[in-house]
């Protein structure tokens, strides 16, 4: 697949990991603190759960229409908790630049449209989310001023590409940068960081452990079908690398203290 061709085409694209101040929060069942919002990690699970389980339905559905048995394996979509929680707090720190901006966001992405390309129903709230997201990161994307373009910012974007399968791999940034043009979807991309970031600072935001480090979800068009993937931080010099987090959580158990799924 051409990456010319990828770029050129894409409908949305948002990217980053919000390095977050700890605030002195980091209680084991929270997987993030926005301002005064608490996002619990039984919310995280209750939207993983769902979208699992409907998932599971529907191909359980239609296997049974040719007499075939699903493996346990094809019945497991690829979305995981922490797809949940980059969705989560994007969101949130979203809303409030658009707020501050006195922005609109219109409704123009359902999750009808996006359920054959996530593989999940559009009844699932994660898909929900994702319809939401899709809307407000594409206003900012519009909005914002676009951020510089650095020789780290570009192969950032593009080893992020290169993990979906959707980009010929082991470029070099010469060649990335000749494939990408002009790279205006990662200058979008970086100044949408940004700006998450300074408002992560100004509310006071905190992310517990287990969910760092955080990508803001991204997602391009090929023409055929997209490509769901998230990106490190990106600023106007390179991917942010230097994340903080919030103190050790004691030990609680699998439950809680288990490697995020992959």
């Amino acid at each position: 697949m051409r990456a010319r061709r990828l770029i050129a085409a894409a409908s949305v694209a948002a990217l980053g990991v919000l390095s977050l101040g700890a605030c002195g929060r980091s209680a084991p069942d929270v997987a993030a603190y926005v301002g005064d919002t608490t996002y619990p990690v039984s919310r995280v699970d209750a939207i993983y759960s769902d979208a699992q389980a409907k998932f599971g339905e529907a191909v359980r559905e239609e296997a049974g229409r040719v007499g075939a048995t699903p493996s346990p394996e094809q019945l497991r979509t690829s979305v995981t908790r922490q797809d949940v929680v980059n969705l989560l707090v994007s969101i949130d720190l979203g809303k409030r630049v658009v707020a501050a901006k006195n922005l609109q966001v219109p409704d123009q992405v359902s999750p009808e449209q996006l359920e054959q390309q996530l593989r999940v129903p559009a009844t699932a709230e994660y898909v929900k989310l994702w319809g939401e997201w899709a809307d407000i990161s594409a206003v900012l994307g519009q909005q914002l001023p676009p951020g510089e373009l650095s020789d780290d910012a570009v192969m950032a974007v593009y080893r992020a590409l290169e993990k979906t399968g959707g980009i010929q791999p082991g470029l070099t940034v010469e060649q990335v940068r000749q494939l990408f043009g002009d790279g205006g979807f990662v200058r979008s991309g970086a100044a949408l960081s940004a700006a998450l970031q300074e408002e992560a600072e100004r509310v006071g935001a905190s992310i517990n452990p287990r969910f760092q480090p955080l990508g803001v979800p991204s997602v391009v068009s090929n023409g055929q079908t997209l490509l769901f993937y998230s990106l490190p931080f990106i600023d106007a010099d390179g991917p942010v690398t230097d994340i903080s987090t919030p103190d050790p959580l004691p030990s609680t158990g699998p439950e809680t203290a288990g490697a995020v799924d992959s």
